[in-house]
């Protein structure tokens, strides 16, 4: 059987599982051994074998330490308690409000390394508050989905930590290459959502006097140094990305139990059924991927590819062109962790052949991943803002349209400028 046409039977089978709602995990792996059957060379000890090893990594330990921190977070007080801190200090400014979604998505993001989660924990509290105080529906809806696409940039990222055992790559350098673009893209949304509620006349909050921001801010501090306590940890040695991971889930459990005290044992059980939920889902893609990345590599689709790009005279920001619309246009239908499981084996020897850095490309890509996540049909944190307010998928599509530009421009500046990307890895030993 030539390439081409194995190369269709597995991303057509793939396609049309994915068509009648099967799990992406699942279609990843019936995909592939349906392929490995017709092709005559199918061996089940092999296949299981090479699921296992795809899961059996201790860097992947990390996921479900960051995933059950976030969830401790959104449940157990933490976040509510950020948000009334950054409400208290910067409400009043025009489009007040605006600046605290943004915010309070940046600080959320640098601990639960989730784009979805950040999305549901913040505008769970902040959409209402929005609209009671005279923003449209419209307009909260998509700055919470578009703040809380920040989830994946920001370190901790878990989409970074499946970059980097992927393309055997330094996830702490991973993770600290994402803070100037984090920072970059979470101010640019700021001066954006400023001048947006400026010019539709957004009401601002009233100015809270100096005691009650001390106040705020005092309550608010056990959770907020938690961002502090996970990358003071990985950056000055003492602790590796999957260890900080559950320090962190350690300490966001003593502030709700012992400081918040606002959970209740039935809150407890929501709690791991949540975290074991979003675990075991991203565990199976990284296992059903690892087939389909063995048939791709048996095929040498990796080489074949790298030699056409080559042969074309491809260069660089054209790759960069081409790779982020693919990302984009997959991300309307994946979610993070398979685009980078189904394509990084197949584009690492493009990147290598034209001299594009490994870490600049992860950022690059995670902007456009970014973007996918508030596109439309399957776009994640439109989902979830959707399902928390009740509201038309084709409401909240409209809400994030005029924030899309603010993204584009953030990611030609990084494609443009590596140094955003690469200078603060480079100081890194």
């Amino acid at each position: 059987m030539s390439v081409g046409l194995a190369m269709t039977i597995l991303f057509g089978t793939f396609v049309v599982l994915l068509l009648v709602r099967v799990p992406i995990g699942v279609s990843l792996a019936v995909a592939s051994l349906i392929t490995f059957w017709i092709q005559g060379d199918f061996n089940i000890l092999q296949a299981a074998s090479r699921m296992f090893e795809g899961i059996n990594s201790f860097a992947l330990l990390a996921i479900p330490g960051f995933v059950f921190t976030g969830v401790v977070m959104a449940r157990g007080g933490i976040a509510k308690y950020l948000v009334e801190a950054v409400r208290a200090w910067v409400g009043h400014l025009p489009g007040g409000l605006s600046v605290v979604v943004v915010v309070s998505s940046m600080i959320f993001a640098a601990i639960s390394g989730s784009s979805p989660a950040t999305a549901a924990a913040i505008g769970s509290v902040t959409i209402p508050a929005m609209i009671q105080n005279g923003y449209s529906k419209r307009y909260a809806m998509g700055l919470v989905a578009t703040s809380g696409t920040l989830g994946i940039l920001i370190p901790p990222s878990i989409t970074m930590i499946i970059y980097g055992i992927t393309t055997d790559q330094s996830i702490g350098k991973l993770f600290i290459a994402g803070i100037i673009p984090g920072l970059l893209l979470g101010g640019s949304l700021i001066v954006f959502a400023i001048w947006y509620a400026i010019k539709n006349d957004y009401g601002r909050l009233p100015r809270a006097g100096w005691s009650e921001r001390w106040r705020a801010l005092f309550v608010a501090l056990p959770g907020a140094f938690l961002p502090f306590l996970i990358m003071g940890t990985i950056y000055s040695g003492i602790a590796t990305p999957t260890e900080s991971s559950v320090i962190a889930l350690f300490y966001a459990v003593l502030v709700s139990l012992f400081i918040y005290r606002e959970t209740t044992w039935r809150d407890w059980i929501e709690i791991v059924r949540e975290s074991v939920s979003i675990t075991s889902m991203i565990y199976l893609i990284v296992a059903a991927a690892m087939l389909f990345s063995l048939y791709m590599t048996q095929k040498q689709v990796p080489q074949l590819t790298a030699e056409w790009i080559a042969a074309t005279g491809m260069g660089r920001y054209a790759v960069f062109a081409v790779t982020s619309g693919m990302f984009i246009i997959l991300g309307m239908f994946l979610e993070a962790v398979s685009i980078i499981l189904i394509t990084l084996p197949v584009l690492q020897p493009i990147l290598e052949t034209v001299g594009i850095d490994l870490i600049h490309f992860a950022v690059v890509m995670t902007i456009s991943m970014e973007l996918a996540m508030i596109t439309p049909p399957v776009g994640l944190n439109l989902f979830v803002i959707s399902g928390i307010t009740r509201a038309p998928l084709g409401e909240v599509v409209r809400g994030v349209i005029p924030f899309y530009s603010v993204l584009l421009f953030v990611l030609v500046l990084l494609i443009f400028f590596p140094e955003l990307s690469l200078w603060l890895p480079g100081l890194m030993k």
